[in-house]
């Protein structure tokens, strides 16, 4: 819904009639994942993407045929069809996608995510009623179909990701550049002055100078914020990690060796920290790529923070088989 919150607020001013267009299921090579949205506007606007545009002129004539309707519509576009060599699918992937009409819930939760507050999209795929509520569930922030009672389609929409980086040093340089090309709002905490600085930092959005926890403390740590401890001295490392282990936070990182780390734990440990609160610190740090220099190194926890978000192995895709449409 955020990829398009802007068209949808400046379309809802303006009083159009819009049809929401949500992917509800994939199989095979489709191109966007679910939840991702596509809206249309009874006068021909159209914004965002449910296929990377493969499908969405079809989409684009269902949405008005539901406009005019008013009845939502669950749209199934596959090899299997012989709709799908025509819109673009002959790759072999298989989408479905519910078009409905924006509704008054659907208002709810665009004044919601402007304030950047978490919130669940519950929407019924055979009557097209949803429902809206605060917060998120724990687990994944992935939106699924659930057919446990009925048809449903669940999304979590998460506060947007906040990567912090405790500890100004070298690689939080590259890292907090590629942060923000991925969409992260980026925070970096140092309690050294001369390394927090916006001359080394000039894309963070915040630069906070204090000891770690002092710093966490004014922070909001809930499962949208990812945790990156660069620091590698425990009078910062002990601190930021106290601060942190007591949150659901999405993601907590903590560069140094195997060793360094069971030295923290132990540390921890006695201070009554449990185990299920230090099983969640990855440390060592990222996944393995084989780099030696700070960019890849950076790119190595990045790309370990986007696996632990999206529920990704990790391995090489050629390794990965994904399933086939029936």
């Amino acid at each position: 819904m955020r990829e398009v919150l802007g068209e949808l607020s400046e379309w809802t001013r303006a009083g159009e009639e819009i049809a929401l267009a949500t992917v509800v299921e994939t199989w095979g090579s489709s191109p966007r994942p679910l939840g991702s949205k596509m809206v249309v506007t009874r006068s021909g606007k159209m914004a965002g993407s449910v296929s990377n545009g493969c499908i969405e002129g079809a989409v684009f004539e269902e949405a008005q045929k539901v406009l005019g309707s008013g009845a939502p519509k669950l749209a199934a576009f596959g090899v299997a069809d012989d709709v799908a060599f025509e819109v673009g699918l002959a790759c072999g992937g298989h989408i479905e996608v519910f078009v409905q009409p924006l509704g008054q819930v659907h208002l709810e939760l665009i004044s919601i995510l402007q304030r950047d507050e978490p919130a669940t999209l519950r929407t019924d795929l055979v009557t097209g009623e949803a429902e809206v509520s605060k917060g998120t569930p724990a687990g994944t922030e992935l939106a699924r179909r659930d057919r446990a009672v009925g048809d449903f389609f669940v999304e979590p929409f998460r506060r947007p990701a906040h990567l912090i980086i405790i500890g100004a040093i070298h690689i939080a340089i590259p890292l907090h550049r590629l942060a923000k090309l991925m969409g992260y709002r980026v925070t970096v905490v140092d309690a050294r002055a001369k390394f927090a600085t916006k001359e080394r930092f000039p894309d963070a959005d915040e630069l906070i100078v204090a000891w770690p926890d002092v710093a966490m403390a004014k922070l909001a740590i809930d499962n949208a914020a990812y945790v990156v401890i660069l620091t590698h001295d425990p009078k910062f490392d002990l601190p930021a990690l106290r601060s942190v282990l007591g949150h659901d936070a999405g993601y907590i990182g903590a560069i140094g060796s195997r060793k360094t780390n069971q030295n923290r734990f132990d540390a921890l440990r006695a201070e009554g920290f449990n185990e299920d609160q230090l099983s969640r610190v990855h440390g060592p740090i990222g996944l393995d790529l084989g780099g030696r220099g700070a960019e890849e190194t950076a790119l190595g926890i990045l790309a370990e923070i986007t696996a632990v978000r999206f529920g990704g192995s990790g391995v090489s895709m050629r390794e990965v088989r994904r399933p086939s449409v029936a």
